[in-house]
């Protein structure tokens, strides 16, 4: 069976499969992030299927759904609308959620806030 992209639909319904699965705070977390879904562009693996549905941005980290792997991903973003990294970790939503809460809960988003260097 060759590959065809996920319909927003089909997106959506993962989303609110994920939904399901959220505590309390995850769930105030993902309405803070979230955004209406929409395709941007990915150069390596993004042009066969018109880009990846990006759901969420926290800072320069976008929440995007990998259609040819199944599964949510984070990457960085330079530029509206372009993915910088391809991943595939084939996650669920709600997991990917659960990853960035715990990290941002000892960083800002995840990023671990780097040593001052000496102006001496």
């Amino acid at each position: 069976m060759p590959w065809s992209p996920i319909t927003y639909l089909n997106l959506q319904n993962e989303i609110r499969e994920a939904e399901k699965e959220l505590s309390s705070n995850l769930s105030t977390f993902w309405n803070f992030i979230r955004i209406e879904p929409e395709k941007w562009n990915e150069e390596g693996y993004g042009e066969e299927g018109n880009g990846f549905w990006v759901v969420a941005i926290m800072g320069k980290q976008v929440i995007w759904y990998n259609d040819i792997e199944d599964g949510f991903n984070v990457s960085l973003y330079f530029k509206y609308g372009v993915i910088e990294e391809y991943a595939c970790n084939q996650l669920p939503l709600n997991i990917v959620l659960l990853q960035l809460w715990n990290r941002g809960s000892n960083t800002i988003f995840g990023f671990q806030p780097g040593t001052p260097t000496s102006l001496k």
